[in-house]
């Protein structure tokens, strides 16, 4: 405990009293302020039992002083006979419990410390909680606007499975993100992207990214002066130049078997067929962020009954499961390949199953992995599938 008085007579007082409780307690002494801040700074005390009539500090001022100094210790108040207003100002200010010269015995000494020291424990518990509550619901809303309704016509043409698992071992929300939506001509646009990073900002840069997207998808915008566009949000949203991100845009055609599909620095695809998964790499133009002017189109062939799969490097770069070795863009083919029998949604599901399993051994998954597979639908017509799930929305939601 530290002692904050300037009259020696009671502090020696309270030593005897400390001494008469049978208490486990060591006081260290501080005859003023100055000298009690240089204790406070040099190491943190259980308990601060302080007088409010120091030569340096008087009143309110001698508490707002620790408490500056050091927020979260207790502090129990002392005051004089005729000053006890003083000691209920001192508690709504922020002391724990205050204590009349004079008028104290052993045990309600040693009762006032202890209590002193639970009701500090408890305030700052609810304070941590409340913070923590406010930052899951901030994580919430941030992950909507990361994983969107789709955005589809009636009977789209197409089947899509979208996952969504966010590391949490860190407590930390990562900018992974994806869309999907079909324009009038039918054409159905996919993309995913990754801002490079953890926490708020850049999952709302992500976010940002992600609206920005779908807008210019359907101004009319394609290509290169789509990611023109892209590069230009986030020179303008990021909150550092370091910053940067990969983004992936897939548009299949409504008329025929062809897919065509522009990379920012953002990792292939797998093409998932039945019994088969080959990893599709179409031409990479720069990441955003990096002043980029070109981005290649490439134009490929979706056979029937095949599906597109565009991931996130959140399911590739954890450990492989054996030592540190990582799984790496070739592990991860080689653990499709083993459900390359399953259908679309039981693929995704079986693929992030493995990949978090294999990471159990270092704490679960390092990156957040966000998923997306799109299938030409088998009745055209109508009947088509759309399926999105987050680690909390287990259900799907169509």
């Amino acid at each position: 405990m530290l002692l904050v008085e300037d009259d020696r007579a009671d502090a020696v007082l309270v030593e005897e009293l400390i001494a008469d409780a049978d208490a486990d307690i060591r006081v260290c002494w501080a005859s003023s302020m100055e000298q009690a801040e240089r204790q406070l700074g040099a190491s943190r005390p259980d308990c601060v039992l302080l007088d409010l009539n120091l030569p340096d500090a008087d009143g309110i001022k001698a508490l707002d002083r620790i408490i500056r100094r050091d927020a979260t210790v207790p502090i129990v108040v002392l005051t004089g006979l005729h000053d006890e207003h003083f000691g209920v100002s001192a508690v709504a200010a922020g002391a724990q419990d205050y204590l009349v010269k004079g008028r104290v015995e052993p045990d309600t000494l040693h009762r006032a410390l202890l209590y002193a020291i639970e009701r500090k424990r408890a305030e700052l518990t609810a304070v941590e909680l409340h913070a923590s509550e406010l930052r899951a619901k901030e994580n919430a809303r941030l992950e909507r606007g990361l994983l969107p309704s789709p955005l589809l016509l009636d009977s789209p043409g197409v089947d899509i499975v979208a996952q969504y698992r966010p590391s949490r071992q860190h407590a930390l929300l990562g900018g992974d993100f994806y869309d999907f939506v079909q324009t009038p001509d039918r054409t159905v646009h996919v993309m995913v992207g990754d801002v490079a990073g953890h926490g708020p900002d850049e999952a709302a840069l992500g976010v940002a990214l992600r609206i920005g997207w779908r807008a210019l998808t359907f101004a009319g915008l394609r290509g290169n002066q789509r990611m023109r566009q892209l590069e230009r949000i986030l020179s303008t949203e990021r909150p550092g130049r370091s910053i940067f991100a990969t983004v992936l845009s897939v548009a299949i055609s409504p008329h025929d078997l062809t897919f065509n599909v522009v990379s920012a620095g953002h990792p292939g695809m797998l093409l998932h067929g039945p019994g088969t998964v080959e990893w599709l790499e179409p031409a990479v133009g720069p990441a955003l962020g990096l002043n980029g002017y070109e981005w290649p189109l490439t134009v490929h062939e979706l056979p029937e009954g095949h599906g597109l799969v565009l991931l996130t490097d959140g399911l590739f770069e954890g450990r492989s499961g054996n030592g540190t070795e990582r799984l790496g863009e070739k592990g991860l083919l080689e653990v499709a390949r083993g459900y390359a029998h399953l259908p679309g949604a039981e693929f995704v599901d079986a693929l992030i199953e493995d990949v978090e399993r294999r990471a159990q051994s270092v704490g679960g998954i390092s990156d957040d992995i966000a998923v997306v597979r799109v299938q030409r639908a088998a009745d055209t017509g109508g009947g088509a599938r759309t399926e999105v799930r987050g680690d909390e929305r287990r259900s799907g939601s169509p």
